[in-house]
This record gives C-alpha cells, structure tokens and sequence, in this order.
C-alpha cells in the first residue's frame, strides 16, 4: 500500500465529514445566527470538540501508537492487545473522573473559558447547561481515539477517519427538525443541538468497537492498573497532547478574549469551519499517516526511506494548501456569503466572518507543516520538544491576541492564532534539520518557489475576478446564481494554478507516488 493511498483514503473521508460540516454550520447559521444561542453552542461544543481534534486528530496517536505498533509487530497481536486493554481500562476510568468533577464545577469553569458571557445571565446559565450536556462526549471521543490508533496501527484508517461523518450527519438531522418545528434560536434548540452532539459520540464509539472487532482486535474491559506500560503512554501521551492539539488550543484562548464581544465567538467558529477542510484534507491525513509509516521506517533503519517521506509529504502539503490559503483570502467574503448569509446570518455577520477567515488563512501553510512535522518527532517518542514550543506558541498566541483585541477586534484574535502557528512551525523544522532527522532536499527547494510564485499568480487572477463578480454577492441576488459565480472563480483560481504549476514542474503526480509506496 502506498503512503499517499492511505493519506487519500483519510482525505477522502474528511472531505465527506467537511461538507457535511459546512450543511450543518449553514443550518446553523441560518437558524441561530451569531446570537446568543450561537455563542452558547460554540463555546458548549467547543470543550467536547477540542478533545476530539487532541485525540482523533493526531495527538493521543504521538503516544500510543509508535508504542502499540512496537508492541505488536515485536511481540505479536495478543500482546499487542493486553496492552491496548491496560490502556483502555485506565484511560476510562480517568475519564470519567473528570467529565463528573467538570460537571460538578462547571459554572466556574464558564467563569474561566466564557468569561465576557458573566454580563449576560440568561446566556451565561444557558452556556452551562448546554455544556452539562455534550461534555459526555469527551469520555466517547477519549476511547475512539484510543480504538483510532488501534486501527491507524494496523494501516485500517477507513473507519477512524470516518467516523465525524457520523457527527455531522446527527447534527443535521437535528437541525433538521428543529427548523420543522420552528424553534428558531431558542434555548430548546441549543439543548437540542448539544444532545445530539453526545448522542454522535456514542454512535462513533459503537462504529470503531466494531470495526475492531472486524480486525481481530476486540479489546476486553480489565481491573485499571498503572503499569509500566501506561506509564509510557502517559509520560509520552501529555506533553503529545499539548504539542498536537497546540491549534485547538489556541482557539480555546481565542474563544475566551472573543467572549468579551458579542458575537465574536461565532463570527471566528464559522471561520474556523472554513478553514478546517483544507487542513483536515491534507495537514490532518497526511500527518495521521505519515506517524506510522515513519515509525516503521524507524525501526526497519531506513534512513533513507525517512528523509524521502517527509520531503514528499511536506512537498504535497504546500502545493495543496499553499493555494488554498491565497484563495482563502481572496475569497473570504464570498465563501462566507454563499455559505452563510442567510436566515439569521446577516451581512454584517458576513462581513465579521470573512475578516477572520482571511486572518485564519495567513496561518494555513504553517497549520499543515506542524503536521507533517510532529510525527519526526513523535516516531522518535519525543513529545517533550513539541510540547515545549507548543508552550511558546500559545504565549505568543495570548500576547498577541491581548494586543491586537482592542485595534482589530476578533480579526486581531485570528491573526495572533496564524502568527504563533508560524513560529511554532519554524521551531519544529528548525530542530529537525539540526538534530539530523530532515534534511530538505533539491526538489523539495526548488518546488516550494514555483509553488508560491503559481499561487500568487492565481491570487491575481481571483482578485481581477472578484473585481468583476462583486456585484452579484448582494442579498439581491439569489444564492443560486451567488453559488455559481463563487464556483466559476474557484475552478478558474484552480485551473491557473495547476496549470502554472504544471508547466513550471511543481505538480508532477509521479513523484509522489514512487515516493509513498511503501517498501521493505
């Protein structure tokens, strides 16, 4: 199997779980808007979703992974099990202590992540219950991860990786029946919507038990005991946590500065949702695969094979998200009309959006190198180096945002986000090439320029473009003919880069298929 089929098969189904995302953000949108129900929801569902993105996407993975494919491929499938199972049993029970003692102290926990809400009762006691509800799907999504790596260690990435679809389809069919039965933005629907948030949770866990199951690798409840084997997990799983999830972390920082305004929190959430397809489909597929396929290097001491994948996979990161950041800010405005703009979403609300998705996208290029450069050092069980410059991003992350809040609002708050990404990118490489582990080679070098001058062409290109079309994203024209027009610029952005990129020898699909396919 081909590293770059396996990156695809998690793209694929990434794809799938974004767009069903962005039908559900657009119910969303149009039901709640950014009002108060919206941010109540935002910040409810920001607490179960930051555990997810920490452990489904990557971070849990740093630590038991590398030593659960260890485990199996040296001691065979049943030990590989035991350990799977100790793990399991403590990672449970771990759990659960902690979403009852949140449940418990969850009004001063709003104080701590939503403290602008405090000067509105009705909102801030809505928030709590809202939370109260979906926080259970912290202890579904901690064990889904776990049965994740399981999968992800065996090269299954089929059902880890679909399994948010199972989210986004519950979601909308609750959106759904909210909108039929006219709830409108009222607290009935936000607990509605959060109740459907722990009812998916569950639903994903069943779906990845089976899918075990299905591998041979049904894992049985045991006594919780601190081995010296969970004992690695968590020396190595912690600061992995920090240094994966560093972006969802910020965006927790971010959501408590943006609670001081009102709105704000749901104008960033909506960006965020944008700007998360891009990065899900390349930075989080390729960085899920690559973990494995460099610990199996690692171990087979093929060097060469190491320094191959990881230029192939940072090269196929840039020419795919380096364009989608220039279209981003391009294009901000009319992705967030199209996508948004309507019901109780207004153009005011479009407007704030497209100012933080456009800050967002700055960062995009440098949210895809942290992917793909992490599993360097998580392959090598070292979590320490990631979590010490993830510790310096989010400093720079809070000191920018306090910054920048009072001169550009929440945009300020999505532009010091993008530049901690980049420093914390920058340290990550850095270290890499001086330890000796990444060393860029001269088709990595070469590709990287033709990459940027391609999109920066194909940037000119949309903004003559929106010159032209900006008349037709007007509340005056139907969403039909909007969707076409934003459509129309999107394929012809698409065509001239690819075609410069062609042309100029950055985009050769052979490459990276001799490169990813997996040898001896």
């Amino acid at each position: 199997m081909a590293l770059i089929k396996s990156a695809a098969t998690v793209g694929g189904y990434t794809l799938i779980s974004r767009l069903l995302g962005f039908i559900r953000d657009m119910l969303l949108a149009s039901i709640v808007g950014s009002g108060p129900v919206a941010e109540a929801f935002v910040i409810a569902f920001r607490f179960p979703n930051l555990f997810r993105r920490l452990f489904g996407e990557g971070a849990f993975n740093s630590a038991f992974v590398p030593l659960f494919a260890k485990r199996y491929e040296g001691d065979g499938s049943d030990a590989a099990r035991m350990f799977a199972e100790e793990v399991f049993a403590v990672l449970l029970t771990t759990v659960l202590g902690l979403v009852a003692l949140c449940e418990v102290l969850m009004p001063l926990l709003m104080y701590l992540f939503a403290p602008g809400f405090a000067a509105d009762p009705a909102k801030f006691d809505l928030a709590i219950v809202m939370t109260r509800i979906a926080f259970p799907y912290i202890l579904f999504m901690s064990l889904v991860a776990l049965l994740g790596g399981v999968l992800n260690s065996l090269h299954r990435f089929a059902a880890a990786a679909a399994a948010p679809i199972i989210l986004n389809i519950v979601m909308i069919s609750v959106l759904a029946g909210i909108k039929i039965m006219g709830w409108g933005a009222s607290g009935l629907t936000g607990k509605a919507l959060v109740w459907g948030v722990t009812l998916a949770g569950l639903l994903q866990f069943a779906m990845l038990w089976i899918a075990c199951g299905r591998a041979n690798m049904t894992l049985k409840l045991v006594r919780p005991r601190i081995t010296p084997q969970v004992m690695r997990v968590v020396k190595l799983g912690v600061p992995g946590t920090v240094a994966g999830g560093i972006t969802q972390l910020n965006l927790v920082i971010s959501t408590v500065i943006a609670s001081m305004l009102p709105g704000a929190a749901s104008w960033l959430y909506y960006a965020d949702r944008v700007y998360q397809l891009p990065l899900g489909l390349v930075g989080v597929a390729v960085g899920t695969v690559l973990l494995p396929e460099l610990s199996r290097r690692l171990r087979a001491g093929d060097g060469a094979g190491v320094e191959m994948s990881q230029n192939r996979a940072l090269e196929l990161s840039l020419l795919l998200t380096t364009p989608a950041a220039v279209g981003l800010m391009a294009l901000s405005n009319p992705i967030v009309n199209v996508l948004f703009e309507r019901g109780a979403f207004t153009p005011v609300d479009t407007r704030a959006t497209a100012g933080a998705l456009a800050a967002f996208a700055t960062g995009l290029p440098a949210f895809v190198m942290m992917k793909v450069f992490t599993p360097g050092f998580f392959a090598r069980e070292d979590t320490r180096t990631p979590m010490f410059f993830a510790v310096i991003g989010v400093g720079i992350n809070i000191a920018g945002a306090l910054t920048l809040f009072p001169f550009l609002s929440h945009v300020g708050i999505a532009v010091a986000t993008s530049l901690s990404a980049w420093v914390n990118a920058g340290l990550l490489g850095i270290t890499l090439q001086r330890r000796g582990h990444f060393t860029t080679d001269n088709q990595l070098r070469s590709n990287v320029i033709r990459i940027i001058v391609s999109s920066l062409v194909m940037g000119a290109a949309l903004v003559v473009g929106m010159q032209t079309a900006a008349g037709l994203f007007v509340p005056s024209i139907g969403l039909i003919a909007r969707m076409s027009t934003l459509a129309a610029l999107v394929v012809t952005g698409a065509a001239v880069y690819f075609a410069i990129a062609w042309s100029t020898g950055a985009f050769r699909p052979a490459d990276f298929s001799q490169a990813f396919r997996r040898g001896s």
